[in-house]
């Protein structure tokens, strides 16, 4: 499918003045919503890995632990685009109480995602949060499925083996922060080497945490302080979050950009994807204001707690909302199914080309 190309009618000046006002974090929205998220995980863990799986409590456990533990790891994308000096008390405690157990402590997510923000950046080659399935790669967005499976092994080795070695083996140290310390979609992503003024003193840091943190969890367990079932049961949390996420992403851009064409501000708008959907549900799948991933691209800057008033007040203020309203699709379905429709189509179209 060929890129969808802005025709002029998004007044951008006219929705930043809609939207002036919402761009200011309020913490007294970011620390309940995130201790809360991260007190239900942790307690849904306890459940699952007390009782058994399938029982009620069991069963309740994995479901809680997977929706709220996946809500506070979502808030690493809120770090990513808060302003550089802020939040520093709620930065810290989210590694400490989700970041580092997770296995992906903040400084994954720092600057590579501001990357994907980057105009001229955006789904091209150099972007690692973009993979050009809807310009025709259906056994791509299978095979990125798949890989849900061994993700949360990848972090298990990237931190407890990988790094201490890396610590003493300067070229592997080099491998690992250019193949290995970013959280990306494309497997092929190159990390680009720490520039002077990077706090790479907190990244070692915060790598050492999670080293630590993962070789206590085992060492507990091989002393018979937890059963080996916690391990398992935080395995099968990760791969359900991952799952989720691996859903959300897929559904977040239509990917139509084959990777070497730069799009406009407007056409990177409508290569992301609104899903308003149903208050409760989507934000289940989509939480930390994800359902709003196109209006969210459009303000990089704009806390997820406004982004649902933002949309409100561009669907209903904007003289002419219809180029702003091509960006929303109805639910999770309809987003995937467009997606795999236009892979489809795209990879038909290129076979029926005659060869040059």
């Amino acid at each position: 499918m060929a890129i969808e190309r802005d025709n002029g009618a998004f007044a951008h000046s006219e929705a930043n003045r809609l939207v002036a006002d919402l761009m200011k974090p309020n913490p007294r929205i970011y620390w309940p919503d995130f201790l809360i998220s991260c007190a239900l995980g942790w307690g849904g863990l306890a459940l699952a890995v007390i009782y058994p799986v399938l029982s009620l409590p069991g069963l309740a456990g994995v479901i809680l632990a997977t929706l709220f533990l996946y809500r506070a790891v979502l808030f690493t994308h809120e770090l990513a685009h808060l302003k550089t000096g802020t939040f520093k008390i709620f930065r810290l405690v989210w590694n400490l109480l989700c970041g580092f157990a997770m296995l992906i402590p903040s400084f994954t997510y720092h600057g590579v995602h501001r990357h994907h923000h980057v105009h001229d950046v955006y789904g091209r080659t150099e972007d690692g949060e973009y993979l050009p399935f809807g310009a025709g790669n259906p056994p791509g967005i299978i095979g990125y499925m798949f890989l849900i499976f061994i993700l949360p092994a990848f972090f298990v080795v990237r931190f407890l083996v990988l790094a201490p070695l890396s610590w003493v083996l300067l070229p592997l140290r080099k491998l690992v922060w250019a193949s290995a310390s970013s959280l990306t979609i494309d497997l092929t992503y190159k990390r680009a080497p720490a520039k002077k003024g990077d706090p790479k003193g907190l990244w070692f840091a915060q790598e050492f945490m999670a080293f630590l943190y993962g070789w206590t969890a085992i060492g507990l367990v091989w002393m018979h302080i937890l059963p080996v079932k916690a391990l398992v049961m935080w395995y099968v949390v990760a791969v359900l979050i991952f799952l989720l996420n691996s859903l959300r992403t897929l559904a977040a851009h239509a990917y139509r950009n084959p990777g070497p064409e730069q799009m406009s501000v407007a056409e990177q708008f409508l290569d992301s994807v609104n899903v308003p959907g149903h208050p409760i549900i989507t934000t289940l799948w989509a939480p930390v204001g994800l359902r709003f991933h196109a209006t969210h691209h459009l303000y990089p800057r704009m806390p997820y707690h406004n982004l649902p008033l933002a949309h409100k007040r561009l669907v209903e203020g904007l003289s002419d909302n219809s180029l702003y309203l091509r960006a929303s699709r109805k639910n999770l379905a309809d987003a995937l199914i467009r997606l795999w429709q236009d892979a489809a189509a795209a990879e038909r179209e290129k076979h029926s080309l005659p060869a040059e």
